[in-house]
């Protein structure tokens, strides 16, 4: 009999926001596979620290890049796809000798996370089951101590890999805004938020619902280069009772 692909949403960063049953995914795996930068821990290895069983046999699958291409660049597409096809692979052939992989992922496995890639390569070959985490954003917001939409407010979520004019469009027709992929990309959210009108209103959130956890308004940090776990927050202001 095959073994299952189960990709396991860890939530923000706080153990205490695991779902039970992520929890008890994780401490129960045989086999456990997670996505790490070469020569890193990976941050999904990172959250589950001491929760392991000590047989686990654990599969590290390490992007062959990240920055290093441009995203627009046809290579970058190329290059993590063949890696895809190669993690696809690895599974498979776990699956086959009847053991199921937990796959851990940082916030929940169908927001913006790798493992939608792997799902797409697996589910047509062996059962793929979901376990849903609590989003970064959603901790983002929480942190921040202010609601994130009011009333009828329509939230968007944009990414800061977009072009700049693409960013300031969206942000100049959102009632809320998350901008998610921060990072080196900053200098370009600032500027976007600037010609949308929306630079005293925004707030940063560096590392939500972690030990690193950082929250600031952002044009109180003007100099500031985030990390990559950071969300740029834009509260909606929609009708109140």
């Amino acid at each position: 009999m095959s073994g299952r692909v189960i990709g396991v949403g860890l939530g923000p960063g706080d153990p205490d926001l695991m779902s039970v049953r992520a929890d008890r995914l994780v401490r129960g795996a045989r086999h456990l596979a997670y996505f790490r930068k070469k020569g890193r821990a990976g941050r999904a290895r990172t959250l589950i620290d001491g929760m392991l069983a000590p047989a686990a046999v654990e599969i590290a699958m390490e992007y062959p890049v990240t920055t290093e291409i441009p995203l627009e660049d046809a290579a970058y597409n190329g290059c993590l796809s063949a890696f895809y096809d190669e993690c696809r692979a690895r599974l498979l052939a776990v699956t086959a000798t009847g053991a199921d992989v937990i796959v851990p992922c940082e916030g929940d496995p169908f927001f913006y996370g790798s493992f939608m890639h792997l799902y797409e390569r697996l589910r047509g070959d062996v059962a793929v089951e979901v376990v849903p985490g609590i989003t970064g954003m959603s901790a983002a917001w929480t942190a921040s101590g202010q609601p994130i939409t009011w009333g009828d407010d329509v939230m968007t979520v944009v990414m800061a890999t977009l072009p700049e004019e693409v960013l300031a469009a969206r942000m100049r027709d959102a009632d809320a805004l998350v901008v998610m992929k921060i990072g080196r990309n900053i200098g370009k959210v600032r500027r976007a938020l600037a010609a949308a009108g929306l630079s005293d209103r925004a707030w940063l959130v560096e590392c939500a619902a972690m030990a690193e956890q950082c929250v600031m308004r952002l044009d109180e940090a003007p100099d500031r280069i985030p990390p990559y776990f950071s969300i740029v927050l834009v509260h909606g202001r929609g009708r109140r009772p």
